[in-house]
């Protein structure tokens, strides 16, 4: 597994642990998508729902594939273990990553402006910095918006153990130097 891999792991679970209690847990993603929900109070209802059935979809997924001892709590041990496994997530990260992305696309254009985006990924809980650093990979167009396509491409790529050098890359914190 290629070490951008291995940091999106870190990342990945330190935000999907909404409540800060250590472990994941299904009132996690419930309170992730409130805030995402709440970051884009004029996607149409049914977008939202969308986004949340695929953060539903995604904990129904880790929960049966990673909860080796069956307490309706994921550790990080066995988060790690196994998660950037593309046969057993594959299907759920293609739905979370098409609700997520497509949430953001409020007049239907097939493109997300960037105060929309941030405000997502902020919900979220990615720095601002790299929120903008990763906006401006995907080169918006001249009215500052990108391709809905194109994000939910690169959320794709952000859970494949075989990708470094992308754009979701920028969503980590850089090593200290």
């Amino acid at each position: 597994m290629r070490i951008e891999a291995v940091n999106r792991i870190k990342l990945v679970f330190t935000l999907f642990d909404a409540d800060g209690n250590g472990v994941l847990e299904s009132d996690d993603f419930h309170l992730m998508s409130s805030r995402v929900a709440a970051a884009v109070p004029g996607a149409d209802n049914k977008r939202t729902q969308a986004m949340r059935a695929g953060f539903t979809s995604y904990w129904n997924t880790l929960a049966r594939e990673l909860d080796t001892n069956h307490d309706g709590r994921i550790t990080y041990d066995e988060y790690q273990a196994c998660v950037l496994s593309p046969e057993r997530f594959s299907a759920a990260a293609d739905e979370f990553a098409a609700g997520f992305a497509h949430l953001g696309d409020l007049d239907g254009s097939g493109t997300v402006t960037r105060p929309v985006f941030t405000a997502m990924m902020r919900g979220v809980g990615f720095d601002l910095p790299n929120i903008h650093a990763l906006f401006d990979a995907f080169e918006p167009d001249d009215t500052d918006r990108v391709r809905v396509d194109v994000w939910e491409a690169e959320i794709k790529n952000f859970y494949a153990p075989d990708k470094g050098g992308i754009p979701a890359d920028l969503l980590t914190p850089s090593p200290a130097t």
